[in-house]
């Protein structure tokens, strides 16, 4: 069993907003900076951020009427992205199954707004809508930023489907439309896939490389490294585990490294693999060891499948958590610590928060603008924000500030006005002594 250490979340639950119908994993997305967009099963996407209301900030959630999704659909998944500069503008995509009664028809619609204004503007985007129709059935909306051939970035959908392959829509600027390009021309390395992909990860690593992740249903996981330049495969690593990934997640870390009586720090990147039945698992360092150093997050098996996962500095020292949602109704936060003795680090769960229903879907982003980021997360039912505690937050500034006022150095101009104060009180006291004893 779960050790029972809920009272150490650091999170307070500022709200929650119940959706008409049932979510999936693949039913929220940040829209912008202080956005989501929330997708339920029965053609219903729901806006949530904190207005300004009556002087104070509160939660707003609000359906988005976007066109061309029957009401009759089944929203499958929902992503959305800002333009790399430098074109401007939100876009925002949804893929749903129509169910026509003799057969179902799985569809993607891309909302993009090009009228100058509107290009942000998600009532005006939720009008302006390019509707493809899909000869496969959608997991999986994700977007990556992709280097072009003449150094610009460029922003593109990949969409996983159960035809065991992934698809690439890519803007036409000059038609002002999306469309769909063969996906090897960007990502070689997601090509003959071992199954249909149930995740994906892309991770740019400087400006000429990037690693990408996938998890299959079959349970097998891919890592590639590719060179950003050509696009061409540096590397491939595949393994395989016993049941469906639900998520793939890469991240970098601060590692130690020894060398000829000294120490350092270098950058090394990691893969978080969750499943539905094993114990979720971080692969160490996958730049240089691949998919050879695996490290177990222990009892993250015990409560039901891992749905979600989330990597991110929570408590602020620069050192990342890792969180997980599982469809038992937990969430699960754990840390890297190095035992002593120890020659490698180790996972530790530092705290636990149980809900009322399944966890689906986390993201840690600033909604009220106050610089302190909210956890989003999204269950089976509806929306929960939680809040870091203020007293908390509040206490660990007041430390950090304290830690760095003593390390200051006492500077040569600071001396003569201690030395003054110190006569001046001296002169005090001895006018309180001899008025005393006359």
């Amino acid at each position: 069993m779960l050790p029972d250490i809920k009272s150490m979340c650091p999170f307070v639950e500022d709200s929650f907003s119940r959706f008409p119908s049932q979510s999936n994993m693949y039913g929220l997305c940040r829209a912008g900076e202080q956005e989501l967009l929330a997708a339920t099963l029965k053609g219903k996407v729901v806006c949530f951020r904190y207005q300004d209301l009556q002087k104070k900030i509160r939660p707003v959630a609000r359906e988005i009427q976007f066109t061309y999704i029957p009401v009759d659909a089944e929203i499958v998944s929902i992503d959305a992205f800002n333009k790399s500069a430098p074109k401007r503008g939100l876009v925002v995509g949804i893929t749903f199954i129509k169910d026509s009664g003799d057969k179902a028809t799985p569809f993607l619609n891309i909302y993009c707004d090009y009228e100058p204004g509107s290009e942000f503007n998600l009532e005006s985007i939720a009008q302006s809508c390019l509707n493809l129709e899909l000869q496969f059935t959608p997991f999986q909306l994700y977007h990556t930023e992709v280097h072009c051939g003449d150094g610009a970035s460029e922003t593109v959908f990949l969409l996983s489907g159960h035809d065991q392959r992934i698809h690439l829509y890519k803007e036409n600027a000059s038609l002002h439309q999306f469309e769909e390009q063969p996906v090897e021309r960007l990502f070689p390395e997601l090509q003959e896939l071992p199954s249909n992909v149930l995740w994906l990860n892309v991770l740019s690593i400087d400006q000429n490389r990037r690693l990408t992740a996938f998890g299959c249903q079959n349970g097998s996981v891919g890592l590639s490294l590719v060179n950003q330049k050509g696009p061409e495969i540096l590397q491939n690593w595949r393994v395989q585990h016993d049941s469906p990934i639900s998520t793939v997640l890469l991240f970098p870390s601060k590692q130690q490294h020894q060398s000829n009586d000294n120490s350092s720090q270098r950058e090394t990147f990691n893969l978080l693999v969750t499943s539905s039945i094993e114990m979720a698992v971080v692969y160490r360092d996958v730049e240089q060891y691949g998919l050879s150093r695996q490290l177990c997050l222990a009892e993250s098996d015990q409560c039901d499948a891992v749905l979600c996962a989330l990597v991110v500095d929570l408590d602020f020292d620069g050192q990342h958590e890792l969180l997980l949602g599982t469809y038992g109704q937990d969430l699960l936060c754990y840390k890297f610590h190095q035992p002593m003795g120890a020659f490698e680090d180790k996972l530790q769960l530092l705290w636990r928060r149980s809900f009322k229903s399944p966890l689906l879907s986390l993201i840690y982003l600033d909604l009220d603008g106050d610089e302190l980021r909210e956890l989003a997360v999204l269950t089976l039912k509806g929306l929960h924000i939680l809040q870091h505690s203020l007293k908390t937050t509040a206490d660990l500034v007041l430390h950090r500030l304290s830690t760095l006022v003593s390390r200051l150095p006492i500077s040569s101009k600071d001396q003569p006005i201690k030395n003054q104060d110190s006569e001046e009180e001296s002169i005090s006291i001895s006018n309180e002594q001899r008025t005393a004893a006359s």
